[in-house]
């Protein structure tokens, strides 16, 4: 959920990049790229990477028959 956060966060400031519009000081290049790098550092982290599994342990979980089992 954070990447596409921060992907937004770019895609508007290029989006205002492209279209000339002049913004204030508090929404210049650096405000922009310091949120999307941050926004991107916490995905990599783990930060809001989406629901984790209640019953621990990873692989994959079927229900009924597994395939490739005769």
């Amino acid at each position: 959920m954070l990447a596409i956060a921060a992907a937004v966060v770019f895609g508007i400031y290029l989006l205002l990049d492209l279209f000339d519009v002049k913004t204030t000081d508090l929404f210049n290049f650096p405000t922009f790229a310091a949120l999307g790098l941050l926004l991107l550092s916490l995905y990599l982290a783990g930060i809001g990477s989406g629901p984790r599994n209640g019953s621990g342990g990873s692989g994959r979980r079927f229900s009924g028959r597994r395939p490739g089992r005769g």
